[in-house]
């Protein structure tokens, strides 16, 4: 086995994460170090995560370049060529206690992201959603979600925290982002983490619906609300399980892929590489087609979309916020909601013309 000698620093927890020299934001930037250590690279030299919206890339390429003296002291066979590691032997995949995952699975109306989806869907329909993809509750944040990763063995690989504004849906980035791993927070130091799709425990139910791909655990969420007639698994991000051990569970699939505004050229691009693990792979490109440069800024996805078309239950739960007491009205009376009735453009009449003698 051989590798490059320069490569981007492991993930090992937040503390291999750093600022980025570019767009400031905390702990998204991975720095560039020698395998051999014989070099320091300055802080600069990295990338940030955030490639969309920042793309920030400064290699060791790059680096040498601006900076020959560095280089010189070096062989261009020292630099450019692969350098032989000893093979490592291979570690068995770390997993989290099912007592903990269950421990989480509780306390939802303090979780700010079922509070926002309550209000799109209601609380009994969010409910189902959090239960069927064992969606839990953390406390490392107050109100924070746990995405957890249950493979297709309905082990837990790790779970993902991230805190919500429960008005708007959207991640809480300020002061920094909120967003770390489980397993980090257990401190378990020497964790072996191979990730798998966010909702990989759902494929084994139904093997021939087709699967709809998508990067944002919540993203997932919300469209399997929407278009139930697939079967909605997450990546995680814009490049997370585009590899062989994660593939491979969607061999025989047919896989419709939803990539983020920004990131369809990217996906487009691993297309080969899916169809050689025989799957069945279709882009939906319509919204990178259409967006406006807006929503382009922002990065939309799919799930953006689908929340502005409100379902009936979101229009009650509006009117409820508006006016409690027809809540209280509605389990007094044991109401069942069955149809909104929208405002509905009524047809001109054209008002009816004079009958008369033409001179």
């Amino acid at each position: 086995m051989s590798t490059h000698r320069f490569i981007l620093e492991p993930y090992k927890g937040v503390s291999t994460r750093h600022t980025c020299p570019n767009c400031h934001r905390q702990r998204c930037f991975s720095k560039y170090i020698d395998t051999e250590k014989q070099i320091q690279f300055p802080e600069y030299v990295g990338r940030c995560d955030h490639e969309q919206k920042c793309g920030y890339h400064f290699t060791p390429r790059d680096y040498f370049e601006q900076n020959p003296e560095e280089k010189e002291k070096f062989s261009e066979r020292d630099f450019w060529n692969y350098t032989p590691i000893k093979e490592a032997q291979p570690r068995a995949t770390s997993y989290i206690d099912l007592d903990i995952v269950n421990q989480s699975l509780r306390g939802y109306p303090s979780n700010k992201l079922f509070q926002f989806l309550s209000a799109q869907f209601g609380e009994t329909e969010t409910l189902k959603l959090m239960k069927k993809y064992k969606v839990g509750t953390s406390k490392h944040w107050d109100g924070a979600t746990v995405f957890w990763q249950t493979d297709n063995q309905n082990k837990v690989r790790t779970g993902k925290i991230m805190l919500y504004n429960p008005e708007t849906g959207k991640r809480v980035k300020e002061p920094y982002n909120h967003v770390t791993w489980v397993h980090s927070v257990l401190h378990k130091g020497d964790y072996n983490l191979r990730q798998c799709f966010f909702g990989e425990h759902l494929l084994s139910e139904n093997k021939c619906r087709p699967v709809a791909l998508v990067e944002s655990e919540k993203t997932a969420l919300i469209a399997s609300y929407y278009l139930s007639q697939f079967l909605w698994i997450a990546s995680g991000g814009k490049n997370g399980c585009f590899n062989a051990n994660s593939l491979s569970v969607l061999a025989g699939r047919n896989v419709v892929l939803f990539p983020d505004l920004g990131a369809t050229d990217y996906w487009q691009s691993k297309i080969g590489l899916m169809k050689s693990y025989g799957i069945e792979v279709q882009m939906f490109d319509y919204l990178e087609a259409n967006a406006s440069e807006a929503e382009r800024k922002e990065g939309f996805d799919i799930a953006d979309y689908l929340l502005k078309v409100k379902p009936d239950e979101a229009v009650l739960q509006q009117m409820i916020r508006k006016n409690p007491a027809l809540k209280i009205l509605i389990g007094a009376l044991d109401l069942k909601l069955v149809s909104v009735q929208r405002g509905i453009p009524q047809p001109k009449v054209s008002p009816p013309k004079k009958r008369g003698f033409r001179l």
